[in-house]
């Protein structure tokens, strides 16, 4: 499903118009954004919680040559699927 569709889809399910749903899509969407910029989490029940974390700088290996290369320390986002989510996904 891309943007367009789920626009649609919230629009028929809320009972709004395109132009509301798509602005409630971009004010959760920037929500989302600026939480786990500030390094902060947030968690939308039944589907998972956004978070950042910091990975190490580390010791990699250029897959061409073998040669042993320095990876930057960096922000990484990370996604934890809800329980009901998972059990949804298995049944």
């Amino acid at each position: 499903m891309n943007k367009q569709e789920l626009i649609k889809h919230i629009a028929a399910n809320a009972e709004v118009t395109s132009r509301q749903a798509e602005d409630v899509l971009t004010a959760l969407t920037n929500s989302i954004l600026g939480t786990v910029k500030a390094g902060n989490e947030m968690r939308i029940p039944d589907l998972g919680t956004f978070s950042v974390r910091e990975a190490e700088a580390r010791t990699g290996r250029n897959p061409k040559t073998g040669e042993p290369l320095q990876i930057a320390a960096k922000r990484v986002v990370k996604f934890t699927a809800a329980k009901a989510l998972k059990n949804w996904a298995n049944s």
